[in-house]
């Protein structure tokens, strides 16, 4: 081997030696580089140069939040009833060495531990409670989880119970409570709105009798107030008239036998029976009793007021009679 020969093979081996020590660590990695088996360092994403057959990479470790499928599990909950479960796990991988030396295949070690947990977690539950809390279970499950993990610098994100099958014939009870349950409140609220339209309807009626007793307490006090009104004026005429006759004026008794009369005529000649009316006086006693009040109206106006009606000529005492 001449000298050209044997510095171009001591070049080809410098840039071997080169390449094979520049490590190239990927974006949301980490790389623990090891020194004759010893743990020395973390190398963090981008170019590094680590001397080769001195340094080696020892775990590369995803740094990156990564997802664990928990498969169906049976689990047996308080009150006997077996359910299957399954859950995802969220983690993210904190601290790479302790990832990379503190537990040997960290995948397979979070999925048993999830998997013992949640059968403890919901063991310890009733099959109402497994199905109604689930963000109960979900924050046990990531309490527990998280702080046992701590030690793999491991944090534990997220804990998600993806489905809960309980056997079919608890299913079917189930849907047969369901169903009494909702026709329970369906007919709660029947009772309700039928009990509702009865007060209505009675406070309806109530306010009605109500208002009509107050319409018959505001007539009786109006009919009374015009009872009254009406004896006022009764007495006043009363005064009236009694004065004239102490005043000698003999015309005014008339006025009251001529009202008497005219009432009297007026309920035989509305009677409903009444064909025929015999009037038991003459006629002419009745105009002349008219003619009475005339003249004295005239007296009360004066000359100035109204004509008193003519005298007729008395009658020959025949009856008259009324047909309706």
């Amino acid at each position: 081997m001449d000298l050209v020969t044997f510095a171009m093979f001591i070049a080809i081996l410098v840039i071997f030696y080169l390449f094979a020590s520049v490590k190239i660590v990927r974006q949301g990695h980490r790389y623990t580089i090891e020194r004759f088996g010893r743990f020395t360092e973390v190398a963090s994403p981008g170019f590094n140069i680590y001397p080769a057959f001195f340094y080696r990479v020892g775990r590369k470790i995803n740094m990156m939040e990564q997802v664990i499928d928990v498969p169906s599990q049976e689990i047996i909950t308080r009150d006997n009833a077996m359910v299957a479960v399954d859950a995802v796990v969220f983690f993210q991988v904190l601290d790479a060495a302790k990832a990379a030396y503190e537990v040997s295949h960290l995948n397979t070690a979070l999925l048993q531990l999830s998997t013992t947990n949640l059968r403890t977690v919901m063991g310890s539950m009733d099959l109402d409670e497994t199905l109604s809390k689930r963000d109960e279970i979900n924050a046990r499950l990531l309490s527990v989880v998280d702080h046992a993990t701590n030690a793999w610098g491991v944090k534990i994100t997220r804990v998600e119970i993806k489905d809960i099958r309980p056997p079919q014939d608890i299913v079917n009870a189930m849907a047969r409570q369901m169903k009494a349950e909702r026709e329970k409140r369906a007919n709660i609220l029947d009772a309700e709105g039928f009990k509702s339209a009865e007060i209505l309807r009675a406070e309806g009626a109530k306010q009605a009798q109500i208002l009509e007793a107050e319409g018959r307490r505001e007539a009786a006090f109006r009919d009374a107030e015009a009872r009254e009104r009406e004896a006022e004026a009764e007495a006043r005429a009363t005064q009236v008239v009694s004065e004239a006759i102490a005043g000698g004026n003999a015309q005014a008794i008339n006025y009251f036998v001529a009202q008497k009369y005219v009432e009297a005529v007026e309920k035989f000649a509305t009677s409903s029976n009444a064909k025929t009316i015999l009037f038991p006086v003459e006629a002419t006693q009745l105009i002349g009793t008219l003619g009475g009040i005339g003249q004295l109206a005239k007296e009360a106006l004066g000359d100035h007021g109204a004509t008193p009606p003519a005298r007729p000529v008395s009658g020959t005492g025949v009856p008259h009679t009324r047909t309706p």
